[in-house]
């Protein structure tokens, strides 16, 4: 009998022996592990926070042949250069803030003249984005400033010179000539709101539906109310109630 409980009092204290194995290895399984979480967090650094540095500023990578920076120390009103291949026209394009008429008799010098200079009014921002920009110049006996884009009434210089260049500090924008029109002195942005699509659109439909023997207009050139155009203003033969056009279609911008 005393043999038994000897045996019973092993078999217990090896089940107590196995059961308290069982329970270290289970608790160390499920700690395994831990010790690296630790680790990791003390040796493995942070994805560093992507800091928000500021934009560049944009760089030119078009080579702009004209000093703006000179130009506009002389006179900062200037804020483009004009170019019509095949005339004598290659003048800065200059903006008053404050007087629409005064590039009417002044230069670029500020020199009270009668040839005055190229020039925008402020109904036109200086960005060429606006739907037509008019831009204004003088019909000279001397074939300066806009006289020379008079031979535009000759047909066969109309069709075989049609491009217009306008250098801006940062760009180049290049137009296609598309028409070219006696017509009235009706002021063209005080008379049209071309910011309007219908108005523009039926601004647009006068000149292609133009029949006249001094208009010379492209109709294989589609201009919509989606694309920025450019006239050309200047005087003709001395009447004060005449205007001759040319008028260009924005076709591609270097930057």
């Amino acid at each position: 009998m005393k043999k038994r409980k000897i045996i019973a009092l092993i078999c217990l204290g090896l089940g107590l022996a196995c059961g308290a194995i069982g329970i270290y290895k289970y608790i160390e399984e499920k700690n395994a592990g831990k010790e690296y979480e630790k680790l990791q967090q003390e040796v493995v650094k942070e994805e560093p926070k992507p800091v928000e540095e500021p934009e560049p500023e944009p760089v030119s990578k078009v080579e702009i042949p004209i000093d703006f920076a000179a130009l506009q120390q002389q006179n900062p009103d200037v804020y483009a250069w004009i170019q019509v291949p095949g005339t004598e026209v290659d003048y800065p394009i200059l903006q008053s803030s404050n007087d629409n008429t005064y590039y009417l008799n002044h230069t670029i010098d500020g020199e009270e003249k009668k040839e005055g200079a190229i020039f925008t009014e402020n109904y036109n921002t200086k960005t060429f984005e606006d739907p037509n920009t008019v831009i204004y110049g003088h019909d000279m006996k001397n074939g300066s400033m806009f006289q020379s884009i008079h031979k535009y009434m000759d047909r066969s210089f109309f069709d075989n010179n049609r491009d217009i260049v306008i250098y801006m500090p940062d760009q180049i924008l290049h137009y296609k000539i598309f028409a070219a029109y006696l017509t009235d002195n009706k002021h063209l942005l005080m008379n049209y709101n071309f910011w309007s699509k219908d108005e523009y659109q039926q601004y647009l439909n006068s000149i292609f539906s133009m029949r006249d023997m001094n208009a010379f207009i492209d109709t294989s050139t589609e201009v919509t109310t989606e694309d920025k155009i450019i006239t050309l203003s200047t005087c003709y033969a001395g009447i004060s109630t005449q205007r001759y056009l040319v008028q260009a279609v924005l076709v591609s911008i270097e930057k």
